[in-house]
């Protein structure tokens, strides 16, 4: 079966070791409604030593092929960003087994669906890194890093900011072979958990997936005799389950 889409992965990387901090961002997408100018983003430490994260941000420029590029945030002469997304605080300190959270801000023009790239990244701490830790604690911190098996995981998610005024306008064209979501609105629509299951053997089914609609885009996908596939719609906060039989 052949899939078209829009769809934005998120993506996660690896350090080669084997113990230590491991931090949990939670979801890999999250959407700054047009009403909002802040989210509350929690990191959560589930590994043996406390975690120091870096949080870094770049925006996601797209282009008509549906590839972007990834560029750094424009700053002002006092080095604070005016337009874009800030994380404060940018540097997070998690205990083993706690939580801390940062708060995303969006500063800038809300006329249009903007998006981002946010990496938190656990490093060892450095000197004069603004995570305030003296040179003995230091030395201290990475001594039992070394010492023990190293593990430090970081992701990278996207974060969608919604235009101030977000419009929906999600249409089906149901025809032939051929089944087909088209985004008329100017905010992202959500195609999640989509199964592409059979009707004889529900415990036949694919990878079930996760697709962003952005706007003036297309999800389609061929429908197949025998096949069942549902998912659910989700434009903002609302949501619905549509089934579609082959």
């Amino acid at each position: 079966m052949k899939y078209v889409y829009a769809v934005l992965g998120a993506w996660l990387w690896s350090f080669n070791a084997y113990a230590g901090p491991a931090i949990n961002v939670g979801d890999f997408y999250d959407y700054l409604n047009g009403d909002k100018n802040t989210y509350l983003k929690r990191v959560f430490n589930g590994g043996t030593s406390t975690a120091f994260v870096k949080i870094n941000v770049t925006e996601m420029l797209y282009k008509p092929d549906g590839s972007y590029d990834e560029v750094p945030l424009k700053s002002q002469g006092d080095g604070m960003v005016r337009d874009g997304l800030m994380a404060s605080p940018a540097r997070l300190i998690v205990p083993a087994n706690a939580m801390q959270s940062t708060r995303f801000l969006f500063m800038g023009e809300r006329d249009r669906e903007r998006y981002f790239r946010v990496r938190y990244l656990p490093v060892a701490p450095e000197k004069d890194d603004d995570f305030g830790v003296n040179d003995e604690d230091r030395a201290a911190y990475e001594a039992s890093l070394t010492a023990g098996v190293r593990v430090m995981s970081g992701y990278g998610t996207v974060f969608f900011v919604r235009p101030e005024h977000s419009r929906f306008d999600t249409r089906t064209e149901n025809g032939g072979r051929t089944y087909t979501l088209r985004n008329a609105g100017n905010t992202v629509v959500v195609v999640d958990e989509f199964k592409d299951c059979s009707v004889a053997d529900r415990t036949d089914c694919a990878p079930v997936t996760k697709n962003h609609i952005f706007p003036g885009r297309v999800f389609s996908f061929e429908k197949q005799a025998g096949r069942t596939y549902r998912f659910f719609l989700v434009e903002g906060s609302s949501e619905r389950v549509v089934e579609i039989n082959g």
